[in-house]
């Protein structure tokens, strides 16, 4: 299976795949569909609210708008990244809210077949199972499809 990286993200799909932003959280290659995602942001200045759950990195500024940032990592239950290591900003709108999920890296918009796509399989860890919609099996490696509303559920515990 190949896949394509296009040049934009209004470029003419076939019926037939699907787009995904795609990025990295502790090495493992996961996909958000492109039409959830708002804006992809380098290092952020984030401001920690008091009490807040841990999951909840805190807030920052985009143009003017609260935006609240989810810890991917501590939401997943993954270890801390390395100190001083940068990391990324996947903006969602999730209820007509702003939310920024923090993420190790972002990569590319990834075009794939719909029809590669497989509900998650067994050998999925649980954790990654439980925020995940399937998965698309690369060349190289897994692509783990991310379910947004899910991972921004914060009532229900990881």
């Amino acid at each position: 299976m190949t896949t394509d990286v296009l040049e934009s993200p209004d470029a003419a799909l076939d019926d037939e795949d699907r787009q995904f932003v795609t990025l990295t959280v502790a090495d493992q290659l996961c996909g958000v569909p492109v039409l959830g995602v708002r804006d992809i942001l380098g290092e952020q200045a984030i401001t920690r609210i008091p009490l807040a759950p841990k999951e909840v990195a805190g807030s920052l500024n985009l143009r003017g708008r609260i935006v609240t940032a989810i810890d991917l990592r501590e939401r997943l239950g993954l270890p801390a990244p390395a100190p001083g290591a940068v990391r990324m900003s996947v903006v969602a709108e999730q209820g007509g809210e702003l939310y920024a999920l923090l993420v190790d890296q972002v990569s590319e918009v990834m075009r794939v077949p719909a029809s590669a796509f497989e509900r998650n399989p067994p050998t999925l860890p649980p954790i990654w199972a439980r925020f995940s919609t399937g998965i698309y099996r690369l060349e190289d490696r897994l692509l783990v499809v991310l379910d947004v509303g899910k991972l921004l559920a914060l009532g229900e515990p990881a």
